[in-house]
């Protein structure tokens, strides 16, 4: 039997209408039990295979979901698309993964390839350089569905989906705070996304609501990365010994990781000498030589409510514009000098 089976071979084969044969495959109403199953048995062993690319110009949409995240290393967004594929397959759409590799010429490339597939919309977190945001309200004024998840770009006209960030950086920093570190550095992320704005806005109302200094030359970009974090932690350390601080509060846990690597080859103790703290609970944090202290992230739950929102703004073109936030929770071990 051809490839191409059509629901009126079908229909001509059992001797019942075209139309009942279209109501039994797209799963309408109206059409006796009996009747759907010899339909149904009958268009499986004649090898038929929905077209979906007739069916999307009827319905104007394709059923599936761009999804595009920052890198494929971080833990944090691996378990974040296996909470946005549980989504996507429960409500019948099909999803195409890209990565930007934190680069925005890469990210605008994939975006367009997305496009290209008529995705019915797409999922995105900004690659850490991601300053354009006139890219992404021409994309969200053409008429396609964007939701960002947890690097959020506000104002645009789109929802997003992320943690608690300033309050989740507020509480570890006055964590340090309650347990004696005073001088307390912070490796931050670019201030052009949300996460790194709102995780260093908390930081520094902690130290000032304890009435701690700020100091500039604490407070370092490193971005998401190893390689970032280890960077900017050296250059903490060109600073005079006398100035160096006590803790340190990183934008993520690799750029803590990194960090680590630098404190150690300082010859410096972890948390004797220098405390550090972490954000998202990345699955090697618990395996560190110093078990590294951070903010657990709900991944998972992250994931899903991205997908819900975009699949209900999809389905209904009332779907109000949203920034939900999720709750975090800290995982106390040995890197801060507390088990408390």
């Amino acid at each position: 039997m051809s490839s191409n089976v059509t629901l009126k071979q079908i229909a001509e084969a059992l001797g019942v209408s075209a139309m009942t044969v279209s109501r039994v495959i797209n799963n309408k109403a109206n059409v006796d039990e009996k009747t759907r199953a010899r339909v149904l048995a009958k268009a499986k062993s004649m090898g038929y295979t929905p077209n979906h690319v007739a069916k999307s110009l009827v319905s104007k949409k394709t059923q599936t979901i761009g999804v595009v995240i920052p890198e494929i290393h971080h833990v944090f967004f691996s378990e974040v698309v296996s909470g946005i594929e549980a989504v996507v397959y429960e409500n019948n759409y099909q999803l195409f993964l890209t990565n930007s590799a934190e680069d925005v010429a890469r990210e605008k490339n994939v975006i367009e390839a997305l496009r290209s597939k008529r995705v019915d919309g797409i999922l995105l977190s900004c690659a850490e350089n991601s300053k354009d945001f006139e890219y992404y309200k021409k994309l969200i004024n053409s008429g396609l569905n964007i939701v960002f998840f947890d690097r959020c770009v506000e104002n645009i006209g789109a929802s997003c989906v992320s943690v608690d960030d300033e309050n989740s950086s507020y509480l570890i920093t006055s964590h340090l705070i309650g347990h004696g570190y005073d001088k307390i550095a912070h490796l931050s992320g670019p201030e052009n996304l949300s996460v790194g704005r709102e995780r260093l806005r908390g930081y520094k109302r902690a130290l000032e609501e304890h009435q701690l200094s700020v100091k500039d030359e604490w407070i370092v970009e490193s971005g998401f990365r190893e390689d970032g974090g280890y960077n900017a932690m050296y250059k903490i350390f060109e600073l005079p010994k006398s100035e160096w601080p006590r803790a340190v509060v990183a934008i993520n846990d690799p750029a803590a990781i990194g960090a680590m690597k630098a404190i150690n080859e300082h010859g410096l103790s972890i948390p004797d000498e220098i405390a550090i703290v972490g954000f998202s609970d990345d699955i090697r944090a618990e395996l560190m030589p110093c078990p590294l202290t951070t903010v657990d992230q709900p991944a998972f739950a992250l994931g899903k409510k991205a997908a819900e929102k975009l699949i209900r703004s999809i389905e209904n073109d009332d779907e109000p514009i949203e920034n939900i936030e999720l709750l975090t929770q800290m995982k106390i071990r040995s890197s801060c000098g507390s088990h408390e």
